[in-house]
This record gives structure tokens, sequence and C-alpha cells, in this order.
């Protein structure tokens, strides 16, 4: 008689343990790869529109900046650890994810505009770093997603020094909002200064509520958008509205 004859039909329990053995293996991949590689975020407000849209879902890369506390998912985040392994700091005008300690530790994303040492500060709207203004263009036929806009609102192509990325920021209230006048702030060492492109609708490094951020405080860098969903076009619930929700031509898209 050949084995395949012998071989007795797996029990119910056999079958749960295995079904149970392969759930575990995939939860412990996935783990596995939000621990230490590519996190999955979405971006719930508008503080850094145009570049990135309420709706929202991008890959942020863990590897970039090492790995502290704040990289790790919760609760591991309470962990009592300090310091960061296999660090590495960013570049002027990446943008980052990060805990911000002031706001419950909750997960803010924003550009990074100063670096250990830099003296930051934004006049008329203008942001100057290191004492001078950075390079700004306006552009001709802006497409604003501000829910307000105020008179003098425009929309620039703005260039980092020292070789920065140039990327779109927008000012729906003009350059007459609470932060488009702020004192000259030097960065510190160990700390990074960032603000959102959306410049009147950011809680960023110019307000007390969030300030330098600390370098053992940041999860990692945005690489790219992996899902995109207009809320405003379907709710939760309104499931034959989904497909014309999606903004289809965000998916994949580099985060830059």
């Amino acid at each position: 008689m050949s084995d395949a004859a012998e071989k007795e039909p797996n029990s119910a329990l056999e079958e749960t343990l295995d079904v149970l053995k392969t759930v575990g293996i995939a939860v412990g991949i996935t783990l596995f790869v939000r621990f230490f590689f590519i996190q999955p975020f979405n971006i719930p407000s508008a503080s850094m529109e145009p570049t990135l849209m309420t709706g929202d879902f991008i890959l942020v890369d863990k590897i970039d900046y090492g790995y502290s506390k704040a990289s790790l998912i919760y609760p591991f985040t309470r962990m009592p650890m300090a310091g960061r392994m296999f660090s590495d700091t960013p570049n002027r005008g990446e943008i980052a994810v990060f805990k911000n300690s002031r706001d419950k530790n909750k997960d803010y994303i924003k550009r990074v505009i100063g670096l250990p040492g830099d003296k930051v500060q934004v006049i008329q709207g203008v942001l100057h770093v290191n004492g001078k203004p950075v390079t700004r263009e306006a552009v001709a036929e802006p497409n604003f997603t501000c829910e307000r806009i105020g008179a003098g609102a425009r929309q620039y192509y703005e260039t980092l020094p020292e070789g920065g990325p140039t990327y779109l920021v927008q000012e729906c209230d003009g350059d007459r909002s609470a932060y488009d006048n702020t004192a000259v702030r030097t960065v510190p060492e160990g700390y990074y200064f960032a603000m959102g492109d959306n410049r009147d609708r950011s809680l960023d490094s110019r307000s007390p509520g969030v300030s330098f951020i600390p370098h053992d405080q940041l999860v990692g860098r945005a690489r790219r958008v992996a899902f995109s969903v207009d809320g405003q076009r379907a709710r939760l619930w309104e499931i034959w509205k989904w497909p014309f929700a999606i903004r289809y031509a965000r998916i994949g898209d580099k985060v830059e």
C-alpha cells in the first residue's frame, strides 16, 4: 500500500494550528518590516499641502535615520530606552515623520528646513536661512486646496540654499499670518527646525507647540504615496462612491 493511502487526514485541531502558524508567520513578517524598514502613515491634515494631500497614505523609510524609541510602533514607544542606533542625519529639505513630545507623542510630518547651527527666520512670509532669503518664485496659475483663501494668497516654488531641493509651498492667507514674521531661531545641536509646505495651515517649529525637533524623535523619511483618497468625495459608508474618490494619479508618486 502506498504512503499516500496510509496517511490519515489532518484533524480539525491540526488544521487550526496550521492556519494559526501561517497567520503568525505573516504577522511576524509584517511587524518586522514595520519595525525596521517601511511603515505606512496616513496624512490627516492639510499642513503639507500641496505636496501631500489630506487622505494620502505614504510609505516612510526608517533605515535612513537609524532607530530610536520613536521609530518603534506602539506600545514599544513606551520602552525605557534612549539614544539612536545606526544613526544618520536628515538633509535639509527632506520630508520627515517625527514624534511631537509636546503633543502626546503624536506623529507629525514636516519638511526639514534648519539643521543644527542654522539660523532660521521668516520675514513677511519669506523664509530666511542663515541670514539669507531663500529663492522664491510665484506660480503663474496657482491651484489652491485651501478651505479659505485670504487676500494676497499665493503659491511659490521655494528653493533651499546649498543645493537644497525646490518644492511648492502655499500661503492661504497671504503673508499676514501670525507666523509670517518670526524672530531668529538658532537650531541647537542635536535638533532640527521643520515647517509645513502649507505655511498658514501648519503647526510646526515656528510654534511653541512643536519648536525644535530632537534627533531621537525622528521616525523616518517619507518616500512615496502608496494610496490616496479624497474623503470629501466619499464617506466611509458610501461604498458606491469609493472608485470616484481615489486619486489614482497620486498613487506611486515620489515624495519630494
